[in-house]
């Protein structure tokens, strides 16, 4: 009871002109539990006068305990009074607040000097850091790193080592105190780029395979990434900035990030103009960040074109491919059949060339669109099945559900309603299994549609509502996608009342991802009269 207690009670450091969060305290017979429990003594009136003394804080609690192992309750409770009675009548600080400060600050200064070193240092990781990064960057040992975690300061959960937010922020204080301070920003941030670059080569294969070995290993790092951006961002240099923002974006269409990496990308673009290998890397990025954000008509039209000219002139024959890939996706918004159907072939080829067969799958789903919105229905439907084969052959799970989900799309174009409700739901637990955000976004606007189709409007505006909730962060999705979102709204419209809509709307907004997931296939498997068996 007393770690649940510890871990759920809001424990912020008020500091001077900063937010203020209440630092709320324990009953009487926790705060003496969990001081027994984290030292290992009986309870007895020292320990109780102790907690009351600490306003019976967790934190401050925790902090007392690990001295335990040296001092008795009554020695800590003498040593602490000392400094509480000194900050007594503070001018600008709340007193459970001044109790729970001058505790940690007195747990600092019994440290050692190469415990008080880390434990600035330590400040510098937004999210916590793992053994290997404290030691590359903070030149952390491993028995430095033990002994905070003994004594409170530093917490370890599975691989990662991290401070409680309040101590992280007196921490951050003794840091800059120390002069230190620039340094250890620069290395994080350098360190944080070399993770993101050597990430970067596996990070576009697995977006298209289904698999996240290395986005996974960011996800955990994202606010140490984020800290690095900002640093690049303020004290340069701006081809680091642009180095790391290009490494990225893979990553944040991956995990959902796509609005917050558009935004970033952008500005480290304007930011370097200089036509170097960064840039180039980072424009193919920002092109596809702006297609999933439903702005590839715009900025990302721009940086296409700059991208090809630039990768040509370099002649990167894998830039080269992509690029072509996206100006073909450009003449296949603006309803040029031939010339995208001409520039998805060549990027075909020049991919297949490259031994990029991970790509296939996707382009030629690209083209069978290109043949659907032509009017060539029978023809898109043989070019979805070879991509899926495709798929298949290269073991990408991340193709074959977006395959299957078109596949699904066009079923119902072509009236085979129950056809479409299978292939979605296959579509969709395979995204669920895969766990890529963006495009389990993609597959409820898709099982929405679907479900619109054969008069499940309720259960069509709720996963509308959910999907409409996830573009904040995931982005608005391709304009297709925008297109399918857009009819089904107008069929659940039909079918329903205003009310009646708002309500599963409003409903659908409040499910997570796990509860929206779970409604969506539940509703497609409902409607096909079986669990979700195999297409005609």
């Amino acid at each position: 009871m007393a770690d649940d207690l510890l871990e759920g009670a809001p424990l912020l450091l008020r500091v001077r002109g900063e937010v203020e969060y209440p630092v709320l305290p324990l009953a009487d017979p926790e705060a003496v539990a969990l001081f027994s429990e984290r030292s290992g003594i009986h309870a007895d009136d020292a320990v109780r006068q102790l907690c009351q003394r600490l306003d019976n804080l967790p934190l401050a609690i925790e902090l007392a305990a690990a001295r335990a192992s040296v001092l008795t309750p009554a020695q800590i409770l003498e040593r602490l009074s000392q400094r509480l009675d000194l900050l007594k009548g503070g001018r600008d600080a709340d007193p459970r607040q001044q109790t729970l400060r001058t505790t940690i600050e007195w747990s600092f200064e019994l440290l050692t000097p190469d415990e008080q070193r880390l434990f600035g240092r330590l400040s510098a990781f937004a999210g916590g850091c793992t053994l290997e990064t404290a030691e590359s960057i903070a030149d952390a040992e491993l028995d430095t790193l033990q002994s905070l975690v003994d004594k409170s300061l530093l917490r370890r959960t599975g691989e990662r080592f991290w401070m409680l937010e309040t101590i992280r922020e007196f921490a951050a204080e003794r840091l800059e105190a120390s002069g230190e301070a620039d340094d250890l920003r620069r290395r994080h941030a350098e360190g944080y780029l070399g993770m993101a670059e050597e990430a970067f080569p596996h990070l576009e294969p697995e977006v298209l395979m289904g698999v996240h070995a290395w986005i996974d290993r960011l996800e955990s790092e994202v606010d140490n990434l984020r800290e690095a951006l900002d640093y690049f961002a303020d004290v340069g240099p701006a081809e680091s900035w642009l180095r790391l923002a290009g490494a990225l974006p893979d990553f944040w269409i991956a995990r959902g990030h796509a609005v917050e990496g558009l935004g970033r990308i952008s500005r480290a673009l304007d930011a370097n103009p200089a036509p170097t290998a960064a840039r180039g890397r980072a424009l193919i990025g920002a092109s596809d960040l702006a297609e999933v954000n439903g702005e590839h008509s715009r900025r990302g039209r721009h940086w296409t074109v700059e991208s090809l000219a630039l990768h040509r002139q370099r002649g990167d024959a894998s830039g080269i491919a992509k690029s072509v890939f996206r100006v073909g996706a450009d003449a296949l918004q603006d309803g040029d059949w031939d010339r995208a159907t001409q520039l998805l072939n060549e990027s075909l080829a020049h991919f297949r060339e490259t031994g990029d067969l991970y790509f296939v799958p996707w382009i030629m789903r690209t083209l069978a669109w290109a043949r659907a919105s032509s009017g060539d229905l029978s023809g898109a439907r043989k070019l979805y099945e070879e991509g899926l084969l495709a798929a298949r052959e290269v073991s990408s799970t991340s193709a074959e559900a977006a395959l299957l989900g078109s596949l699904g799309w066009l079923a119902g174009k072509e009236g085979r309603v129950l056809d479409g409700l299978t292939l979605y739901h296959q579509s969709l637990t395979l995204k669920r299994d895969i766990g890529d955000v963006g495009e389990i976004a993609v597959g409820l606007a898709g099982a929405a549609l679907a479900l619109a189709r054969v008069g499940d409007s309720a259960s069509a505006a709720r996963l509308l509502g959910s999907a409409a909730a996830l573009r904040e962060t995931v982005g608005i999705g391709e304009a297709w996608v925008a297109r399918d979102r857009d009819e089904a709204i107008d069929l659940a419209r039909a079918q329903l009342d205003e009310a009646a809509f708002s309500m599963a709307w409003e409903e659908g907004v409040r499910l997570t991802l796990e509860e929206a997931i779970a409604m969506g296939l539940e509703a497609l498997s409902k409607a096909t009269g079986n669990s979700g068996g195999s297409a005609r």
